[in-house]
Order: C-alpha cells, then structure tokens, then sequence
C-alpha cells in the first residue's frame, strides 16, 4: 500500500509523535509511508531524518491544492481534527479512502454537530484511540474501530539526565513530575495544590512540570506562590528529550479534567514508573485493575495522598509498576498498533 499520513500541527505533542509511530511500523511491515504536514513542523524534520517523504505546505489553501491530487495514495490517513475536514472536502477530487484517527474527547458543540458529524461519516474508516475518544462519535451515531496510541522503549541520553540533576539539584531527593502544558484541560492549579498539600508534611522532593504556555499558567505560578512551595514546585518548561527524564523519577502524576488517552502515562508504565492521575477520560482506561493511583478530577488531597504512598509504600509500587509494564507492553506496542491499523486498511480496499 501507498499510505499518505496527514499532521498539520505547528507543534510536537501526543499526536504528532503518534504520527511518526504509525509512520515507522506501516514502512517496517513493507508499505510506503509520506507525511502532508506543516512547513517547518518539527515533524517535517523528524520524519525527513527518518528518512521519510515529507510533503510541507504553509496554509490551508496548500493543503487542498496537495489533497487535490493526493489519487496517487491507497489510503489517506488523517491524524488530527483539521486534516479529516480537508481531506473529506477533497475526496470528490483525490476519490482515495479517508482514514480519520481521532485522539481528542472533548464534546461537540449543539451547533457544531450537523458540520462534524459531515465530516466524520463521509471518513472511510473512523479509528479512536480509546473508548472515551469514541463517546462522542457514537452519541452521533457513528461506531469507530478503537485503535489504542502505542509507545515504545526509549533509549536514555544520559547527559541529557546528568544536566537535569545539576539544574534542580535533584541528587538526594525524590522526584514526581508531570508533562503536560498549562491550560484548563491538564489543570495545573489543582496539581500545584496537590504538591501544596503534600509539602505540609515534607520537604524531601522535588516536582517538576515539564511543559509551557497556556491559559493557566500565570495562575499555576500564582498558586505556587500563594502556597510557598516554589522551592519544590519548579516550572521546567518545554524540554526536548523528556522522555530520558522518567529515568529518575519516582512518581509520575496526571491532574487532567479532559483526556482522550494521556500517552505520557504510558511512558511512565514503560519505565517502571508509579502513576497517579485522575479518572478523566482514557486515563481511567490506562490505570484501570490496578495500574496506578486513581482519583477524582480536581481533588488535591486524594492526589497528595496517592504520592505519597507511591513515594513511601515499596511493595505497593512494585505491584502497580509490574502491572502496567505487562499491561502497556502487551497493548501499547507500535507494530501492534500498526498492523491493526493495516489490518483494517485491507478490509478497506477490499470493500472498494
């Protein structure tokens, strides 16, 4: 198969890099793979190093001027929100079967509906990533295929490590963090109360927040502030690399109200990481049976008592890192997550 991916995130966030996975196990299993993204996109340049085709445009009208004459492509395979309107709009020129993978939960709007329930069932095939993704479609009367997001074993730069360490000074301390930028859905406020109250007790860790910019990041600083926990509280920004971070890390922990999945939370199962988040979304998925901590949206003092168990309790943490290590090995892996896309591909073209 000729498989075109289309990304036209100005980014590199979960997606993007869901993207590039999907990108390496299609070409691993014998298919040719290019990527439609944004001119200058870190993922252009990823993928280029990879040694991809990299169609770039700067605008929209570039993309459908590409989609136009995308007939030379099996399957177009649309990663984001904005590419599946694109490519549905094309179709009566490129006639090529649309792929939309959504990776998103939030709830359509009333009067949105009539114009994303066009676009989602003239795709071809509409892939979500877990069931809370596919809540919505289904409200709107469309059954999608759950393909879950995958992630894979990562090899640790240990200079980039050494230099975080220096940074904090983290030699001797325990340290949790997150990943994910400032804005309402991850809410920042509540992780930083959640510190807050587990600082009442001890000073003996260091939390960072790796992530930037956002809709609540003046207040999550204000809140730290308020707290006097900035000594442990630190702002890390956005790092390249984090993923070699999880290799010091004692706890990681998740404060979203909104979440289709949180792959981050499968970076931490994969490096033995203890996990506390709360119930939104796909993270309910992730650390259902016993993976991790769960607790309800917004509430800061059941976050700060997961943290510290995890901090304090070894035979607890060893049981709830085996257990998701098995479980995101078994069900997160990239060439698994790519032959179940390619299995549905086939039964796509053999339809046609």
């Amino acid at each position: 198969m000729k498989i075109l991916q289309l990304n036209f995130e100005k980014g590199w966030r979960g997606g993007e890099r869901q993207t590039l996975y999907c990108m390496r196990a299609f070409r691993k299993a014998g298919h040719d793979v290019e990527v439609m993204c944004r001119e200058g996109a870190p993922l252009a340049e990823r993928a280029r190093q990879e040694g991809f085709v990299a169609h770039t445009c700067r605008n929209v009208p570039g993309q459908l001027a590409f989609l136009a004459g995308a007939s030379r492509y099996d399957i177009v395979h649309a990663q984001t929100a904005n590419t599946i309107t694109w490519a549905v709009l094309t179709k009566w020129l490129h006639r090529r079967p649309v792929v939309f993978s959504r990776r998103t939960s939030f709830v359509v709007k009333p009067g949105d509906e009539w114009k994303t329930g066009f676009k989602w069932r003239h795709a071809d095939l509409f892939v979500a990533i877990s069931e809370m993704a596919a809540g919505e479609p289904r409200r709107l009367g469309i059954e999608p295929v759950i393909i879950r997001s995958a992630v894979e074993p990562h090899e640790i730069n240990a200079e980039n490590v050494a230099n975080l360490v220096r940074e904090f000074g983290l030699a001797g301390k325990k340290v949790m963090a997150t990943s994910a930028a400032l804005i309402r859905d991850k809410d920042p406020v509540t992780l930083v109360r959640a510190v807050g109250e587990l600082a009442r007790t001890r000073r003996d860790f260091v939390f960072l927040h790796f992530g930037a910019g956002g809709d609540r990041e003046a207040q999550a600083r204000d809140e730290a502030r308020r707290l006097g926990i900035e000594d442990v509280y630190r702002f890390a920004g956005f790092r390249k690399g984090v993923e070699d971070f999880y290799s010091v890390l004692d706890v990681f922990v998740m404060s979203s109200e909104e979440e289709a999945l949180g792959s981050s939370v499968l970076d931490a199962f994969l490096q033995r990481v203890p996990v506390v988040s709360t119930d939104a979304g796909g993270l309910k998925e992730s650390l259902a049976d016993g993976r991790g901590v769960l607790c309800a949206v917004g509430d800061f003092q059941a976050m700060a008592q997961g943290m510290a168990r995890c901090l304090d309790d070894a035979a607890f943490r060893q049981e709830v890192t085996e257990r998701a290590y098995e479980y995101v090995r078994n069900e997160h892996d990239v060439q698994k997550m790519g032959n179940r896309y390619l299995a549905q591909f086939e039964r796509l073209l053999a339809r046609r």
